[in-house]
This record gives structure tokens, C-alpha cells and sequence, in this order.
């Protein structure tokens, strides 16, 4: 085994990830990992009462912890039965490729078996759900504005 090796079965033997089923968070752990995680692009990050309010409103999060350090984070809205709408996983970018991102949805199937896990990738992500399983579904539509209804 050469030297490179060795280190690298080192630094994976010493990452201990421990996982926690809806953890006490804060605005700024949510702010953190978004950001970290590089879905901090695409979320009002600089808003602090948009980021409280995504906070409040989501009603179930899976958190990855190394040394008690949040590294990861699943947050979504379910109602137990039909639909879980996974709003983010996130994973700091220094944590991303180690399976992080696939317990966190595993966890949140085993906890929520019933509803079906529904998420919009982004764009970087759009090759990693399908390798761990998920099914893509050509339709889905969206809105951000009242005014863009027509009739």
C-alpha cells in the first residue's frame, strides 16, 4: 500500500457521521450548510426573515453531525402518508462523495416509508439521483408569480 493510500484509509476510518432525526437548528446552521454545500446559490441566503421562515415551515430534517459539526442536512414537508417534498440536501462541499447525501435520503425514507420523496435537483445534482436510484418524472411545472396564470 503506498503512502497516498494509507492516508486516504485513514481520513475515512476517523470521519464518524452521526445522524439526528429533526435536531434543534438555528437560522444561521441552516444559512451555514446551505451556503457550504453550494445550494446557498440559489437560496435568499442574505434574508433573514425568508431563511427563518424556511426554517419554521419545513416539518421534518435529518442532520449529519461529524464531531458535532452539522456537515449535512435533509429538509423537508411531509404529510407521513402521500408526498414528502424534499426542499434540500445539502452536504458541505468538503463532506460531498462519502454517502453522506444517500443516508440522509435513506433515513428519510425509512422514518417516512409511505410517502412518496419528490425533490427538484439542482442543476449540478441533476447525475448523482439517478445513481443512487431515485427515478426521474418528466413533468413537473411550477410558478413564482400570481401574474403568470393565465385566463
Amino acid at each position: 500500500m503506498c503512502i497516498f493510500e494509507r492516508i486516504k484509509l485513514i481520513a475515512i476510518i476517523s470521519m464518524k457521521i452521526e445522524y439526528q432525526l429533526n435536531p434543534s437548528l438555528s437560522v444561521h446552521d441552516l444559512i451555514r450548510i446551505l451556503d457550504t454545500s453550494t445550494l446557498g446559490l440559489r437560496r435568499p441566503l442574505s434574508d433573514m426573515k425568508a431563511m427563518e421562515s424556511m426554517l419554521a415551515h419545513a416539518n421534518y430534517y435529518i442532520a449529519a453531525y461529524e464531531n458535532g459539526e452539522l456537515v449535512g442536512l435533509a429538509r423537508a414537508m411531509t404529510d407521513f402518508v402521500y408526498t414528502t417534498y424534499l426542499a434540500d440536501l445539502a452536504v458541505d462541499e468538503k463532506y460531498q462523495h462519502k454517502g453522506i447525501g444517500k443516508e440522509l435520503i435513506r433515513l428519510l425514507k425509512i422514518n417516512i416509508p409511505r410517502a412518496k420523496l419528490i425533490l427538484l435537483a439542482a442543476p449540478a445534482a441533476e447525475g448523482y439521483y439517478p445513481k443512487i436510484g431515485m427515478q426521474n418524472h418528466p413533468h413537473c411545472y411550477f410558478i413564482n408569480d400570481v401574474g403568470e396564470i393565465n385566463g
